[in-house]
Parts: structure tokens; sequence; C-alpha cells
């Protein structure tokens, strides 16, 4: 459970929301804009403590609890089911919204990922937005803001995130987590100023399997073909973390690049492994690690369309060792 205090990061986002709750001036319809994990959400669901709650989002009281456990009657959920959002998830919200608040001023439904809407279910939920309730608020919460329908953006007040500051994510990570500053330091570069990234399941993938990996990878070499397929091939197994694995190398690479061109220590993500940064640098030009780092964004494009996997990672990792 946060309030606005409560949440790391983003003043001018607290002030905003603060200034217009206390000029009783809410818009009817939101789009929180900015990465996955940044914290949107979060300052969402304090927004709705905020209107919910008698003292202004205390978050002790049972309607502050209410929203905490997503069981408060006038607090709504609308998400993918499966691949996207339905037209019948739009008119279940629609015939909610048509009744009275039971126990809070307003009805609020939070509306993650609204750019994977069917064209059915935006047009439905644009004539809601068209036709405000004044006793409703709509949260839309998007990573893709231009993937959504533009007309539904034009409904709604924008409100960007950015990423965590590395520096202010990696304090309160050493303090939450109880790690060294070393750690905390390749969480915070590593998770992209994403609090879920460097809390999840990538935790571990960042601080313990990351050494393993590259080890592998700057191992590698064009005459050792089966360590290369049979990485290749785990690699394209771990669908789920996949993506991750590919900002591990390009984090990785970067930090070769940073090397080559002098820059200190301090502007690396992997201080951990500086000898084996400076080793493969050693071994490398500007344009040979430019050339990798282009690899792996054009490896990002291929995952992206869908491109075979297996396909990919072999294309990649025999320029990588080239």
């Amino acid at each position: 459970m946060m309030i606005f205090s409560q949440i790391l990061g983003h003043e001018r986002q607290k002030d905003i929301l603060r200034r217009v709750l206390a000029s009783g001036r809410l818009a009817h319809a939101y789009l929180f804009t900015g990465p996955e994990g940044v914290g949107k959400r979060l300052m969402a669901l304090a927004l709705v403590r905020a209107l919910f709650c008698p003292q202004g989002g205390c978050g002790t009281c049972v309607a502050c609890r209410k929203v905490d456990h997503f069981n408060h009657p006038d607090l709504h959920l609308l998400e993918p089911d499966g691949a996207s959002i339905k037209i019948e998830q739009v008119r279940g919200i629609q015939r909610e919204f048509s009744y009275r608040p039971l126990e809070a001023p307003r009805k609020v439904c939070l509306i993650e990922h609204p750019e994977k809407m069917q064209t059915a279910a935006a047009n439905a939920l644009l004539k809601t937005l068209e036709e405000p309730s004044g006793e409703a608020l709509f949260i839309l919460l998007s990573a893709h803001p231009e993937q959504v329908l533009p007309t539904i953006r034009s409904r709604c007040q924008p409100l960007p995130f950015s990423r965590l500051p590395a520096q202010l994510l990696k304090q309160d990570l050493v303090r939450r987590l109880e790690i060294d500053e070393t750690a905390g330091h390749l969480l915070a570069a590593l998770s992209e100023g994403s609090f879920r990234k460097a809390l999840g399941r990538d935790r571990d993938l960042f601080l313990v399997t990351r050494r393993d990996f590259l080890r592998q990878v700057t191992a590698l070499s064009p005459g050792s073909v089966l360590p290369l397929f049979d990485l290749s091939l785990s690699l394209a197994e771990d669908k789920e973390r996949l993506p991750e694995f590919l900002e591990i190398l390009e984090a990785f690479y970067r930090d070769v690049l940073l090397s080559l061109h002098g820059r200190p220590e301090d502007d690396l993500v992997n201080i951990d492994l500086l000898e084996k940064i400076r080793r493969v640098a050693a071994r490398e030009t500007i344009s040979s690690v430019l050339a990798k780092l282009d690899a792996i964004q054009t490896a990002h494009r291929h995952l992206n369309r869908n491109v075979n996997r297996q396909l990919a990672m072999d294309h990649l990792l025999l320029q990588l060792c080239a």
C-alpha cells in the first residue's frame, strides 16, 4: 500500500495530482504514460486512495485497505483478457458505470494496456469518454501511448512518467533489499529505472546469471560452433527472459565502448567485471563494438517482429564472436 509521499521520485506528477485534488478540478480521464515498472500504477492507486479516503489518502483506513486489495465496490480494473481487451469487457464497465457510486465520491476504472484494445472495444470506450458522467474517472496506463487510438488519447489528460534516476533507485534498492553498493548499482543500471525489473524476476538474472552468461558469450569464437549453437538454443528456449539477456549484452558492449573511449569506471554498468571489460576492449575496435551493438539492436527488432528466435540468436552470436 502506498500513498503519494511513499512513492519514490515522480515529484512533478505528485504535485500535479495533489493540486487538482485540492482544487476539485480532476479530469474525467487521464493517460499515464511511461516505461513499464516505473510507478504509473502505484501513482494511479495513490490517486484513488486520496479520492476515496475521508482523510485524503491516509493509507490505513477501511477505504484505503479496500483499494489496496482491489475489493472496493467503486474501483474497477480493465486489463487484457489473453492478448487483448475485448468489447464485452468494455460493455461490462459501461454497465457498472451506469450506476451511482456505492461508497466513494466517484467510480474509478484503471485500464491497463489500453493499446491492446480491439477496435470495437476502443470505439465503445470512446463513446463513454465522449459523454462522461461527472461521477466517473478513467485512468489509462500505457507504456506505448502511440498505439492507443488517437481519439481516445485526445479525450484524456496526459501525464508522462520517466525512468527513475539510477542514483535514486540505487539508494532505495540498497536500503530496501539490504544489498551492497555494487549490487545496488548493477540492479539500478540494468533495470533501467524500473522498480518492477529490479525487484522482480530479473533480480537474480542481473546479479547472478549475468556473470556466467557474459563469460559464455565472450568465450565464443568463430571456430567454436557447438558451444555457439548450444548457447543460441538455450537463449531461444528462454522466451520470457530473452529480451533481458539482450539488454545485458547491450549494457556490456556499451561498457566496452566506453572503456575504449577512456571513460571513468563510474560511468560503466558492469562495475564488477572491470577486468573482463578491459580484456574484451583490448581485442576490439570502436567500429567493431559499434557493429556488435547494432547486431544486438537488430536482434531486438527481430524478436518484436516474431522472427524465429533460434535463427535470430544464431545470427547474433555469430556476429558477436566475429
